[in-house]
Protein backbone atom coordinates (compact mmCIF):
# COMPACT_ATOMS: atom_id res chain seq x y z
CA UNK A 1 0.00 0.00 0.00
CA UNK A 2 1.23 3.48 -0.70
CA UNK A 3 2.15 5.55 1.77
CA UNK A 4 -0.99 8.98 1.76
CA UNK A 5 2.45 11.05 3.53
CA UNK A 6 6.17 10.59 1.72
CA UNK A 7 8.79 12.66 3.07
CA UNK A 8 11.94 11.37 0.74
CA UNK A 9 14.99 12.42 2.14
CA UNK A 10 14.41 15.66 2.69
CA UNK A 11 16.19 18.98 4.17
CA UNK A 12 14.77 22.37 4.58
CA UNK A 13 17.42 25.41 4.84
CA UNK A 14 15.44 28.80 5.15
CA UNK A 15 17.61 30.63 3.00
CA UNK A 16 20.38 30.35 0.41
CA UNK A 17 23.31 31.75 3.01
CA UNK A 18 22.39 28.91 5.34
CA UNK A 19 21.74 26.34 2.38
CA UNK A 20 25.92 26.99 1.47
CA UNK A 21 26.75 27.22 5.02
CA UNK A 22 24.90 23.74 5.69
CA UNK A 23 22.69 25.24 8.17
CA UNK A 24 19.66 22.98 8.04
CA UNK A 25 16.49 23.62 10.22
CA UNK A 26 15.53 20.24 9.48
CA UNK A 27 17.69 17.46 8.10
CA UNK A 28 17.29 13.75 6.27
CA UNK A 29 13.15 13.22 7.13
CA UNK A 30 11.97 10.02 5.91
CA UNK A 31 8.33 9.89 6.94
CA UNK A 32 5.47 7.21 5.47
CA UNK A 33 1.90 7.61 6.83
CA UNK A 34 -0.64 5.71 5.53
CA UNK A 35 -4.34 6.58 4.62
CA UNK A 36 -6.29 7.40 7.67
CA UNK A 37 -3.16 7.49 10.21
CA UNK A 38 -2.84 9.66 13.03
CA UNK A 39 0.61 10.32 13.89
CA UNK A 40 2.25 12.75 16.81
CA UNK A 41 5.44 14.52 16.39
CA UNK A 42 7.01 15.53 19.91
CA UNK A 43 10.44 16.66 20.94
CA UNK A 44 12.62 19.73 22.57
CA UNK A 45 11.52 23.25 21.86
CA UNK A 46 13.37 24.59 18.40
CA UNK A 47 13.62 20.85 17.17
CA UNK A 48 12.19 21.82 13.56
CA UNK A 49 7.98 20.76 14.47
CA UNK A 50 6.54 23.62 13.15
CA UNK A 51 8.92 23.43 10.06
CA UNK A 52 8.11 20.18 9.18
CA UNK A 53 4.44 21.08 9.40
CA UNK A 54 4.95 23.71 6.86
CA UNK A 55 6.46 21.16 4.64
CA UNK A 56 3.87 19.57 4.99
CA UNK A 57 1.43 21.98 3.75
CA UNK A 58 3.43 23.11 0.88
CA UNK A 59 4.13 26.59 2.56
CA UNK A 60 8.28 25.68 2.48
CA UNK A 61 9.44 23.69 -0.13
CA UNK A 62 12.44 21.17 0.68
CA UNK A 63 15.91 22.38 -0.10
CA UNK A 64 16.32 18.87 -1.07
CA UNK A 65 14.54 15.59 -1.17
CA UNK A 66 10.63 15.19 -2.13
CA UNK A 67 7.05 15.17 -0.05
CA UNK A 68 4.21 13.58 -1.89
CA UNK A 69 1.13 13.65 -0.43
CA UNK A 70 -1.88 12.01 -1.70
CA UNK A 71 -0.20 10.75 -4.35
CA UNK A 72 0.54 14.12 -5.47
CA UNK A 73 4.08 15.78 -5.20
CA UNK A 74 4.27 19.24 -3.51
CA UNK A 75 4.69 22.25 -5.42
CA UNK A 76 2.68 24.72 -3.40
CA UNK A 77 0.29 25.39 -0.78
CA UNK A 78 -2.30 22.32 -0.68
CA UNK A 79 -5.85 22.42 -0.44
CA UNK A 80 -6.34 19.00 0.92
CA UNK A 81 -5.04 20.05 4.39
CA UNK A 82 -6.89 21.57 7.47
CA UNK A 83 -4.89 23.66 10.18
CA UNK A 84 -5.28 24.61 13.53
CA UNK A 85 -2.95 26.31 16.10
CA UNK A 86 -2.55 26.92 19.81
CA UNK A 87 -4.15 30.01 19.12
CA UNK A 88 -7.91 29.89 17.33
CA UNK A 89 -7.81 32.76 15.71
CA UNK A 90 -11.25 33.22 15.08
CA UNK A 91 -12.74 36.71 13.63
CA UNK A 92 -14.15 38.61 16.54
CA UNK A 93 -16.92 40.44 14.06
CA UNK A 94 -17.96 36.84 12.72
CA UNK A 95 -20.57 34.54 15.05
CA UNK A 96 -19.31 31.39 15.72
CA UNK A 97 -20.93 29.61 12.78
CA UNK A 98 -19.57 31.92 10.08
CA UNK A 99 -16.00 31.69 11.49
CA UNK A 100 -16.68 28.03 10.78
CA UNK A 101 -17.87 28.51 7.12
CA UNK A 102 -15.25 30.96 6.47
CA UNK A 103 -12.66 28.22 4.15
CA UNK A 104 -16.26 27.20 2.23
CA UNK A 105 -15.76 31.18 1.33
CA UNK A 106 -12.52 30.37 -0.22
CA UNK A 107 -11.73 27.31 -1.26
CA UNK A 108 -12.68 25.38 -4.22
CA UNK A 109 -15.16 23.44 -5.43
CA UNK A 110 -17.13 25.01 -2.58
CA UNK A 111 -15.90 28.48 -3.05
CA UNK A 112 -18.11 29.21 -6.35
CA UNK A 113 -20.72 27.56 -5.07
CA UNK A 114 -21.17 29.24 -2.20
CA UNK A 115 -23.99 32.12 -2.27
CA UNK A 116 -26.74 29.21 -4.11
CA UNK A 117 -25.91 26.91 -1.37
CA UNK A 118 -25.28 28.73 1.90
CA UNK A 119 -28.00 27.29 3.39
CA UNK A 120 -26.75 23.93 2.94
CA UNK A 121 -23.71 24.55 4.09
CA UNK A 122 -24.82 26.32 7.13
CA UNK A 123 -26.61 23.52 8.05
CA UNK A 124 -23.44 21.33 7.82
CA UNK A 125 -21.15 24.24 10.02
CA UNK A 126 -24.24 23.30 12.56
CA UNK A 127 -24.16 20.21 12.59
CA UNK A 128 -19.97 19.89 12.61
CA UNK A 129 -20.33 22.52 15.66
CA UNK A 130 -23.14 20.38 18.08
CA UNK A 131 -20.77 17.18 17.30
CA UNK A 132 -18.05 18.76 18.99
CA UNK A 133 -20.27 19.92 22.31
CA UNK A 134 -21.04 23.29 20.49
CA UNK A 135 -24.70 23.18 20.07
CA UNK A 136 -26.51 26.66 21.58
CA UNK A 137 -23.14 28.54 20.48
CA UNK A 138 -23.44 28.58 16.91
CA UNK A 139 -24.63 31.81 16.41
CA UNK A 140 -22.16 33.70 20.02
CA UNK A 141 -19.60 35.52 18.99
CA UNK A 142 -15.91 34.37 20.00
CA UNK A 143 -15.54 36.74 22.91
CA UNK A 144 -18.60 34.39 24.17
CA UNK A 145 -16.63 31.48 24.00
CA UNK A 146 -14.37 30.23 26.40
CA UNK A 147 -10.93 29.50 25.57
CA UNK A 148 -11.89 25.45 24.82
CA UNK A 149 -14.94 26.50 22.91
CA UNK A 150 -12.82 28.93 20.93
CA UNK A 151 -10.65 26.00 20.14
CA UNK A 152 -13.57 23.61 18.91
CA UNK A 153 -14.48 26.20 17.25
CA UNK A 154 -11.12 26.11 15.00
CA UNK A 155 -11.25 22.51 14.75
CA UNK A 156 -14.55 22.65 13.25
CA UNK A 157 -13.36 25.56 10.85
CA UNK A 158 -10.37 23.06 10.26
CA UNK A 159 -12.80 20.04 8.99
CA UNK A 160 -15.84 21.72 7.48
CA UNK A 161 -14.66 21.60 3.71
CA UNK A 162 -13.73 18.15 4.33
CA UNK A 163 -9.80 18.19 4.10
CA UNK A 164 -8.39 14.32 3.71
CA UNK A 165 -5.39 16.10 6.08
CA UNK A 166 -6.03 17.72 9.46
CA UNK A 167 -2.48 20.04 11.02
CA UNK A 168 -2.82 20.50 14.55
CA UNK A 169 0.19 22.37 16.09
CA UNK A 170 0.23 22.49 20.23
CA UNK A 171 -3.78 22.81 19.43
CA UNK A 172 -5.17 22.11 23.29
CA UNK A 173 -1.21 23.92 24.92
CA UNK A 174 -2.72 27.25 26.40
CA UNK A 175 -5.86 25.45 27.81
CA UNK A 176 -6.02 24.00 31.21
CA UNK A 177 -6.40 20.01 31.87
CA UNK A 178 -9.58 19.22 31.95
CA UNK A 179 -10.52 20.93 28.47
CA UNK A 180 -7.51 19.75 26.89
CA UNK A 181 -8.66 16.13 28.13
CA UNK A 182 -12.33 17.03 26.30
CA UNK A 183 -11.02 18.33 23.26
CA UNK A 184 -8.76 14.43 23.24
CA UNK A 185 -12.01 12.85 23.07
CA UNK A 186 -13.67 15.41 20.87
CA UNK A 187 -10.78 15.14 18.03
CA UNK A 188 -10.79 11.23 18.61
CA UNK A 189 -14.45 10.81 18.22
CA UNK A 190 -14.21 13.12 14.66
CA UNK A 191 -10.89 11.08 13.47
CA UNK A 192 -12.64 7.96 14.27
CA UNK A 193 -15.51 8.83 12.18
CA UNK A 194 -14.36 10.94 9.57
CA UNK A 195 -10.95 8.54 8.93
CA UNK A 196 -8.85 11.96 7.92
CA UNK A 197 -5.16 11.85 8.64
CA UNK A 198 -4.07 13.78 11.33
CA UNK A 199 -0.37 15.28 11.94
CA UNK A 200 -0.36 16.45 15.57
CA UNK A 201 2.77 18.40 17.10
CA UNK A 202 2.62 18.69 20.56
CA UNK A 203 4.31 19.00 23.76
CA UNK A 204 2.32 17.00 25.37
CA UNK A 205 3.54 13.04 25.92
CA UNK A 206 0.43 11.90 27.35
CA UNK A 207 -1.78 13.72 24.56
CA UNK A 208 0.62 12.17 21.85
CA UNK A 209 0.57 8.37 23.03
CA UNK A 210 -3.51 8.91 23.65
CA UNK A 211 -4.43 10.05 20.35
CA UNK A 212 -1.95 8.92 17.66
CA UNK A 213 -0.97 5.36 15.82
CA UNK A 214 2.46 6.41 15.81
CA UNK A 215 4.16 8.84 17.58
CA UNK A 216 7.76 10.60 16.23
CA UNK A 217 10.59 11.75 18.61
CA UNK A 218 12.01 14.67 16.97
CA UNK A 219 16.35 15.98 18.09
CA UNK A 220 17.52 19.15 18.66
CA UNK A 221 17.82 21.36 15.71
CA UNK A 222 18.73 20.56 13.14
CA UNK A 223 15.44 17.92 13.11
CA UNK A 224 15.64 15.03 12.35
CA UNK A 225 13.25 11.77 13.56
CA UNK A 226 15.34 9.75 15.73
CA UNK A 227 12.64 7.60 17.20
CA UNK A 228 9.24 5.98 15.90
CA UNK A 229 6.87 4.41 18.68
CA UNK A 230 4.09 2.54 17.40
CA UNK A 231 1.36 2.79 20.20
CA UNK A 232 -0.55 -0.28 20.34
CA UNK A 233 -3.31 0.78 22.63
CA UNK A 234 -6.55 -0.82 21.40
CA UNK A 235 -8.75 1.34 20.12
CA UNK A 236 -11.06 3.21 20.85
CA UNK A 237 -8.93 4.60 23.52
CA UNK A 238 -10.78 6.07 26.67
CA UNK A 239 -9.30 8.34 29.62
CA UNK A 240 -8.82 5.67 31.94
CA UNK A 241 -6.52 3.63 29.49
CA UNK A 242 -4.34 7.07 30.36
CA UNK A 243 -3.83 5.88 34.09
CA UNK A 244 -2.95 2.43 33.12
CA UNK A 245 0.82 0.80 33.70
CA UNK A 246 1.23 0.31 29.95
CA UNK A 247 0.20 4.04 28.68
CA UNK A 248 2.26 5.22 31.82
CA UNK A 249 5.32 3.03 30.64
CA UNK A 250 4.85 4.24 26.74
CA UNK A 251 5.33 7.99 28.34
CA UNK A 252 8.17 7.36 30.09
CA UNK A 253 10.04 5.75 27.34
CA UNK A 254 9.28 9.16 25.25
CA UNK A 255 10.48 10.94 28.43
CA UNK A 256 13.52 8.99 28.63
CA UNK A 257 14.02 9.87 24.54
CA UNK A 258 13.62 13.15 25.01
CA UNK A 259 15.19 13.92 28.73
CA UNK A 260 19.10 11.96 26.97
CA UNK A 261 18.39 14.31 23.60
CA UNK A 262 18.24 17.23 26.18
CA UNK A 263 22.22 16.59 27.49
CA UNK A 264 25.14 18.34 26.42
CA UNK A 265 26.27 16.79 23.03
CA UNK A 266 24.23 13.73 23.30
CA UNK A 267 22.53 11.64 20.19
CA UNK A 268 20.16 9.29 20.04
CA UNK A 269 20.42 6.57 18.14
CA UNK A 270 17.17 6.07 15.83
Amino acid sequence: MSAFVDFRDVWLAYNDELLANGQFAVEDINLQVHEGEFIAIVGPSGCGKSTFMKLATGLKMPSKGTVTIGGQHVEGPLKITGMAFQAANLLPWRTTVENVMLPLEIVEPYRSSFKQKKAEYEQKARQLLQSVGLAGYEDKFPWQLSGGMQQRASICRALIHEPKMLLLDEPFGALDAFTREELWCALRDLQAAQKFNVILVTHDLRESVFLADTVYVMSKSPGRFVVKREIDLPRPRDLEVTYSPEFTAIVHELRGHIGAMRQPGATVAQ
